[in-house]
């Protein structure tokens, strides 16, 4: 048994009493729930009864929850919201065997997607299931069973699988490169291109070149898929991973800015938390990924 059973309140109460702390009146979660505003009031009391602890603060114009209770929700929240996760994922593979992953859209798209097809014909029990985010995250408050992590190894409580080094170097347009042959100095200048995830990349490629910059400035992206567009279309010059530009490239529409060779910014990981009994679908996955490796 988990806990005695009058310290778990039903989810029904929970879930009023969440509706009520983010909405701020009975009325507004009755409607969301679907209930009657009286049929809230008495979520709200039995959820007070049984922790036998003032939740909720009533006024004329709004309700809110105790300092008691604040607290108390957002980990009911947080509980409610793996709940919920849990649910979807026996839905999606009700045989089990799902790895729900967190990837980089470039390098997911690029690197990763392309693989995967083998995965899944070596390994048709475990179902992929795939999410983008950008920076890194809470294992704890996140339905990931593991995430590809670009940088260094800076992401406290995980474990790491190296996957490959990234190297970047400076493109632009063919209509931008200057008739002289160009040299890192010229970039000084001209107008760059930045990455929202990186905001000292252009300052770590100078510094590797020994060219001296103050307040590097520029157009600011999310994502390298529309930095890439934009250093094709003209707007700038951009520090572009090797492995995500070889067919521009190759067909002209972009050029290397100088002559610098690539450098170095940081590493792709396979990473998965330190303290949660490994699965099954991960164990594999890893395996797999580890004979991708060069």
């Amino acid at each position: 048994m988990l806990a005695p059973r009058r310290f778990l309140p039903s989810i029904s109460s929970l879930l009023a009493l969440e509706a009520v702390d983010r909405l701020g009146s009975a009325s507004a979660a009755a409607d969301e729930l679907s209930l009657t505003q009286s049929a809230v009031s008495r979520q709200l009391k039995a959820v007070e009864e049984q922790l036998g602890v003032a939740l909720i603060q009533r006024d004329q114009m709004r309700l809110q929850l105790t300092p008691a209770g604040k607290e108390y929700v957002e980990t009911a929240r947080t509980a409610l919201q793996q709940l919920a996760q849990a649910s979807l994922k026996l839905k999606a593979n009700p045989s089990g065997g799902s790895l729900e992953l967190s990837i980089l859209p470039a390098f997911g798209m690029h690197w990763l997607a392309p693989r995967l097809q083998d995965f899944a014909q070596r390994h048709p029990e475990v179902t992929m299931n795939l999410s983008t985010r950008l920076k890194p995250f809470d294992f704890g408050t996140e339905p990931f069973d593991a995430a590809i992590h670009f940088g260094q190894r800076d992401w406290t409580g995980v474990n790491y699988l190296p996957i490959m080094r990234e190297e970047v170097l400076p493109v632009c347009a063919p209509a931008l490169l200057p008739a002289e042959a160009p040299n890192a100095e010229w970039l000084v200048d001209a107008p760059l291109l930045h990455l929202d995830t990186r905001p000292d990349a252009w300052e770590r490629w100078f510094a590797a070149q020994s060219t001296p910059v103050e307040g590097v400035r520029g157009m600011l992206f999310d994502q390298f898929s529309t930095m890439i567009q934009a250093t094709i279309h003209g707007l700038g010059v951009a520090l572009l991973p090797s492995y995500l530009i070889s067919a521009e490239l190759e067909a002209g529409r972009l050029v290397p800015a100088c002559a610098a060779p690539p450098v170095s910014l940081g590493d792709y990981y396979l990473v998965w938390p330190q303290n949660r009994t490994e699965p099954a679908p991960l164990v594999s996955f890893r395996a797999w990924l580890q004979g991708q490796l060069p």
